[in-house]
């Protein structure tokens, strides 16, 4: 009988391809657990211990702002806050039901305040209520077990002792946005954190920021701290010394209560501004509660634009106050002496138009300085004839105007000179010889800001010595004073004008101070035409259709400081800003000057 034999060949073979395939991932398997216990070991150690060990971050307290006189501008209180630690949570939608009940926060404002913060790990917590009263906080705490997503802490909140004074100066710190956090990643911000948005606040925010500390916890399955395992304590950012004198800031806003304008006062020989005040106001500690973006709109959006800062960012014309300028454009280039004369009669013929004086009946003949005095229009209108725009740009630039002072804080505007060349580049059209009169007396397209008219009266009182005006206490070097390329007998001639202008019943005459020697000049800014200003007093009631301004400088010889006022819709500058200017003034003198002349000092 024939054997049959089975051919196992095939079975054989791909039992022994099963065979090695099963070895492979046997293999693979214990190189994976491997890498696990022994390559990996430090990084799933790190996940394990991250398991049951949460780390937070303990706010440093700012540094302190002081001004000249170490009185605290800008101080820290303690204050409670609460956040949610987003890993904690087990029902997204229970939880915000829960907490909006508990806190009583509207739902979606909770949900938005979480949401902003997405990006971020979700063991970082999100700050959702801050500036707890001591109730709030003893409920928080007593239910502690009940929400363990929640987290109580002290924090060192910005507390400004004074409120709106020097408001603008110190400027207002809020809550980091989300675009800030992901721009700047070195800065190492986290959720919640409050920084500098305006002012010196933004300014120095490096400066004044502390370095956080860190809290090691341990915590249970649920989120229950079970104690500290760590803990770096934080150390507090550097105090800011303001040139700031607090007294004379105080007073200053206490002058412009009730209207809109600014006051700067500086130190002409270190260019170290006393006072920076911009009214109105506003209190920067509104800022320190996370507030909502219907109370922002209403703070933006209030008609008087209390947020602007109108010392370093109003433009304005600034009307009689250039002719310093002028007379010293005129001087240089020997259009004019000293005795040149002009005569006034109410008003001037140029160029086929009238252009009027502002006292009508005339001033009769002048030299110069009895035109600076008197402010007279048509003397300045015969120089603005005689000078062509460029030639007048040329040395306002010089002198600082139509560029930054550089002073160290954020949001400082330019303003503007023009020139033939801008018009031609802005508008397309030819400079015309008519516009340079307007242009003479401080009028057309020409802006400035207070800080900027101050600083170039500081330049006129150091006969051509610039100076940088700064709001921090630091050394002075050369580089901070730069000699303007004019020879100073030609600043003596104009400041005998601003002193007689303060001193001998010019225009500046409400300036005045017994002793104190001011030299100054005041400016009227035309804001609406003659005709519609008469055709507005028809309907009843004064119209001011001028911005009121002084800047001077005292005292004449070894100045030791500037003044400069701008009142909107003050009216005449000698009826409104001189008086402001002599105030201002009058305190310095009574604290810096008589002291110093007592016997024995």
């Amino acid at each position: 009988m024939a054997r049959i034999y089975e051919d196992l060949s095939q079975v054989i073979k791909r039992s022994k391809i099963t065979f090695y395939l099963l070895g492979l991932i046997l293999f693979l398997i214990l190189v994976f657990y491997w890498k696990i216990q022994v390559f990996d070991y430090e990084k799933y150690w790190k996940m394990a211990e991250a398991n049951r060990l949460r780390e937070l971050v303990i706010p440093a307290p700012r540094g302190l702002i002081l001004d000249r006189q170490k009185v605290v501008l800008a101080d820290n209180l303690p204050s409670f806050k609460v956040s949610l630690i987003r890993e904690a949570i087990k029902d997204y939608q229970e939880t915000i039901d829960r907490l909006s009940l508990f806190l009583g926060i509207d739902k979606e404002e909770l949900k938005n305040r979480i949401e902003r913060y997405r990006f971020l790990p979700a063991f970082e917590p999100v700050v959702i209520k801050d500036n707890l009263k001591l109730d709030e906080v003893a409920v928080i705490e007593a239910r502690k077990e009940e929400f363990p997503e929640l987290r109580l802490e002290v924090e060192p909140k910005r507390f400004y002792p004074f409120g709106q004074t020097a408001a603008h100066l110190l400027g207002y710190l809020q809550e980091v946005s989300v675009d800030e956090i992901k721009a700047y990643p070195e800065k190492q911000w986290h959720g919640g954190e409050m920084v500098g948005k305006a002012g010196l606040e933004k300014q120095y925010n490096d400066y004044l920021t502390g370095q956080d500390g860190k809290l090691v916890e341990m915590v249970d399955s649920l989120g229950h701290s079970k104690g500290e395992v760590n803990r770096i304590e934080p150390r507090k950012g550097k105090d800011l010394t303001l040139s700031i004198d607090f007294d004379l800031q105080k007073r200053a806003e206490e002058l412009l209560q009730g209207k809109e304008g600014a006051i700067v006062a500086l130190d002409p020989r270190t260019g170290e501004c006393l006072v920076l005040a911009s009214s109105p106001s506003y209190d920067p500690n509104r800022f320190i509660t996370r507030f909502s973006p219907g109370e922002w709109l209403s703070i933006i959006n209030d008609p008087g634009k209390p947020l602007e800062n109108r010392a370093i960012r109003g433009l304005y014309s600034p009307g009689s106050i250039f002719k310093i300028v002028m007379a010293l454009t005129a001087l240089s280039t020997g259009v004019i002496t000293e005795n040149s004369t002009f005569y006034c009669n109410g008003a001037l013929e140029i160029y086929g138009k009238e252009f009027s004086c502002w006292f009508k009946p005339g001033h009769g003949s002048l030299n110069l300085p009895e035109a600076i005095k008197n402010s007279c229009n048509v003397y300045f209108y015969q120089l603005g004839r005689r000078i062509n725009i460029d030639t007048i740009a040329n040395f306002a630039r010089l002198l600082g105007l139509g560029q930054k002072t550089g002073v160290d804080m954020p949001g400082e505007k330019e303003g503007l000179v023009p020139s033939s060349a801008w018009k031609r580049k802005v508008l397309g059209q030819a400079w015309f010889p008519g516009e340079t009169i307007s242009v003479a007396i401080g009028q057309g397209p020409l802006l400035v800001t207070p800080l900027q008219i101050a600083a170039m009266t500081a330049c006129v009182a150091n006969r051509g010595i610039r100076v940088t005006p700064r709001l921090v206490k630091s050394e002075i070097t050369e580089a901070d004073r730069k000699k303007v390329d004019l020879p100073p007998e030609i600043f003596e001639k104009v400041i005998e004008g601003m002193w007689r202008s303060v001193n001998d019943g010019g225009t500046g005459h409400g300036a005045y101070q017994p002793g104190f020697d001011i030299c100054g000049k005041t400016g009227s800014t035309q804001v609406i035409s003659r005709e519609t200003a008469e055709k507005l007093a028809l309907r009843g009631g004064e119209i001011k259709k001028t911005h009121s301004w002084f800047s001077g400088f005292a005292p004449r010889y070894n100045p030791q400081i500037v003044v400069t006022v701008l009142v909107e819709y003050g009216g005449m500058g000698g009826q409104t800003a001189a008086p402001i200017a002599g105030e201002i003034f009058k305190i310095y003198r009574e604290k810096y000057v008589r002291q110093t002349n007592l016997p024995g000092n």
